[in-house]
């Protein structure tokens, strides 16, 4: 349940920015700024009032999801939250708000597709940071760079056309690699379970 939260309310959050940025602009700021605050607080008394008797018998993670996702190549919907990732959603939510003050004057055209994006990427490092299956973490790492590229395309200054091309070829070609690892270690690891299936060394 706790990890049901930290994922949609972001993701709410987004649509309600990004939909409300059409009508106000004030509204659509004041929205990201009200939830984001919220949810920091959800998530600090969370850090308050974790124990002993919030960690799964099954291991040190104080929240899990481990939901069937592609059954094929064993790709699981798995998600875990521990102290430390507790302590990087902190710092990712600080920094999100820093972000929406640090914009209220600077963003003046197309605010509410700004905060969309804004908050599109934060709901990417979270998710980022709770995935413990290695295709999810690269499904999110990927999802969370195609708003980083429309934030610095559309609102970036200097060289904003150069600066996204050069942005998206280093990251696509630093996550072809990654992908590229990720299938390494799926063969490989195919091939070894496979080889004690048969009884082999």
């Amino acid at each position: 349940m706790i990890l049901r939260g930290l994922i949609l309310t972001p993701i709410v959050d987004d649509a309600l920015a990004g939909f409300s940025g059409r009508r106000n602009n004030a509204l659509s700021r004041w929205l990201s700024l009200a939830c984001l605050a919220i949810y920091l607080v959800l998530v600090m008394v969370l850090w308050t009032t974790q124990d002993s008797a919030a960690i799964t018998p099954n291991g040190t993670w104080l929240a899990q999801i481990d939901w069937p996702w592609i059954p094929q190549p064993g790709i699981r919907l798995h998600l875990g939250l521990d102290g430390l990732s507790l302590l990087l959603i902190l710092l990712t939510l600080g920094l999100g708000i820093m972000s929406v003050i640090a914009s209220w004057s600077e963003i003046t055209e197309r605010v509410g597709f700004f905060h969309f994006n804004l908050i599109l990427t934060l709901a990417g490092v979270i998710s980022v940071i709770l995935a413990l299956d290695l295709f999810l973490f690269f499904f999110f790492w990927e999802l969370m760079l195609v708003p980083i590229y429309f934030l610095i395309a559309v609102w970036g200054h200097e060289r904003r056309i150069y600066a996204p091309i050069k942005f998206f070829l280093f990251t696509q070609g630093s996550g072809l690699l990654m992908f590229a690892a990720i299938v390494a270690l799926t063969i490989f690891n195919y091939r070894h379970v496979l080889r004690l299936s048969r009884g082999t060394p």
